[in-house]
């Protein structure tokens, strides 16, 4: 398998993608991993070049900052959009960035394409919770509307990847509300709860914010307005609950040693939380495997997210989503 990274792409690059390029190619000699950037800039940081590395020279990177549909309709030459070229003409079976997230949406459906079937792709992270296992939740940002039948779709598409990339037979698949019963909420999940109830899934029905970090479901799917919303909120809870338990147990002798005790269960607490153990976000509803990273991604967030590809591509993943989708568009006509 031929895996494509955005070396240019992200808070750090190119360097910690591409040392996380260079430990996934140590690690799964079986991938061909090929580095997508300037070339100039990536060589350096090789000292030796292992077997299964390659780079294609890109002139041009998307900035943060830059506007996405502009970015890469003028910007032709750009690391992210070259590596979206190499999806769509079939010389990468799966693409990587860490870049802004707009125009790697942008670049998956008008470089790469949509799935047949999908009227809107959907950014499908994982948020963690206590049993380690995590949520997936679906769509958190990608579209800020949504209907009741886009609803529908990221449910099913969620349901095959975790059954897929996670293993888990019979997904439980949630729908984010205001409270639990089957009439709550607004337009929009009062008209979805009823068609996700006849859904070919695993349907657990409404499931509030609150409880995501329980487990309630594997997974949950929003509009991505509330989505982003939740996502946002949960980590700046994360942050702010973190930086005080530094600063209570740092304010005396006796809280230092205080926390000297605790600290390694508050350690391995956090590390449930850690984004770099994920990997990256799938687009789902994409004509090819295209994963989104953390912008602040580290070598080790890369490496993962290299793994995370390889095991959606071992499971046909895309393929997977294609058919099921496609035979329920044509039950719904026939």
């Amino acid at each position: 398998m031929r895996i494509a990274i955005d070396a240019m792409g992200g808070d750090h690059a190119p360097d910690v993608i591409v040392q996380g390029a260079i430990e996934a190619a140590k690690e799964w000699t079986d991938t061909d991993i090929i580095l997508v950037g300037d070339q100039a800039k990536i060589e350096p940081l090789i000292s030796s070049m292992p077997s299964n590395i390659a780079i294609v020279h890109a002139s041009e990177m998307i900035e943060p900052d830059d506007e996405p549909v502009k970015a890469v309709r003028r910007k032709k030459d750009s690391s992210m959009v070259v590596a979206g070229r190499m999806v769509k003409e079939r010389e990468a079976d799966a693409f990587i960035s860490a870049g802004n997230t707009g125009a790697l949406m942008t670049t998956a459906l008008l470089v790469v394409g949509r799935m047949k079937g999908i009227e809107r792709p959907a950014l499908a992270p994982m948020i963690p919770t206590l049993d380690g296992q995590g949520v997936l939740a679906l769509d958190l940002g990608a579209n800020m509307d949504a209907s009741a039948e886009h609803l529908v779709q990221y449910a099913i598409m969620g349901s095959i990847y975790r059954n897929k990339v996670h293993g888990i037979e019979r997904p439980r698949v949630g729908l984010l509300n205001v409270g639990t019963e089957a009439m709550k909420g607004n337009e929009l999940t009062k008209a979805a709860f009823p068609m996700l109830e006849k859904a070919p899934i695993r349907f657990v029905g409404n499931v509030e914010s609150r409880d995501i970090l329980q487990a309630g479901c594997d997974v949950i799917v929003c509009d991505g307005f509330a989505g982003n919303i939740m996502l946002k909120s949960l980590e700046g809870a994360a942050t702010t609950i973190f930086t005080a338990l530094r600063t209570e147990l740092t304010r005396t002798w006796l809280t230092k040693l205080a926390g000297a005790i605790v600290r390694p269960g508050l350690r391995a607490f956090r590390d449930k939380f850690d984004y770099t153990e994920h990997g990256a976000a799938p687009l789902l509803g994409i004509d090819g495997l295209v994963l989104k990273s953390h912008g602040s991604s580290n070598a080790r967030a890369v490496k993962n997210a290299v793994r995370q590809a390889r095991i959606a591509l071992k499971n046909d993943l895309v393929r997977s989503i294609s058919l099921e989708i496609q035979s329920g568009s044509e039950s719904v006509n026939t």
